[in-house]
């Protein structure tokens, strides 16, 4: 499962083993072993070590808050940094996807690679706030700047 274990997957009512919690979301048992270390709760001291369902949820919930970063106005999110950041220059294109939808996208200006926000077109304008934002189209003509 990668990164960013699904919490939605636990069962609530239901009780894992480590290998059980490795298997089902896809982490090895040196992870999930991590996350006891880290705070997950376990049943009780003894072999093996259960976590319940719903204990679990909460901590890869409570994991996943703590890790996020929203961007703020004016800010796309850098991948590569994993930060939110004002685009270089204070420039940003926007691309249309769909008659509501589009991605803004600008260059980081530490790691000069792309950085991409999705943003619904009623929103731009608050989004924006300072860029210099030039609109494009599906086929690629450029409309006017915000």
């Amino acid at each position: 499962m990668g990164r960013h274990p699904n919490p939605r997957l636990a069962k609530i009512h239901r009780n894992y083993t480590v290998d059980e919690v490795a298997r089902r979301w896809g982490v090895h048992k040196n992870t999930v072993r991590q996350w006891i270390k880290q705070g997950l709760p376990t049943i009780d001291d003894r072999r093996p070590s259960l976590v319940q369902g719903r204990v679990l949820a909460q901590f890869l919930e409570a994991r996943r808050k703590r890790n996020r970063q929203p961007c703020g106005p004016g800010e796309i999110y850098c991948v590569r940094c994993r930060v939110p950041r004002v685009p270089a220059g204070g420039m940003a294109e926007y691309r249309v996807l769909t008659a509501t939808v589009g991605n803004l996208v600008g260059l980081c200006p530490v790691c000069e690679s792309w950085m991409f926000r999705r943003v619904n077109l009623a929103r731009l304008d608050e989004i924006r706030a300072g860029l210099d934002v030039c609109v494009k189209d599906p086929l690629g003509h450029i409309g006017e700047s915000t």
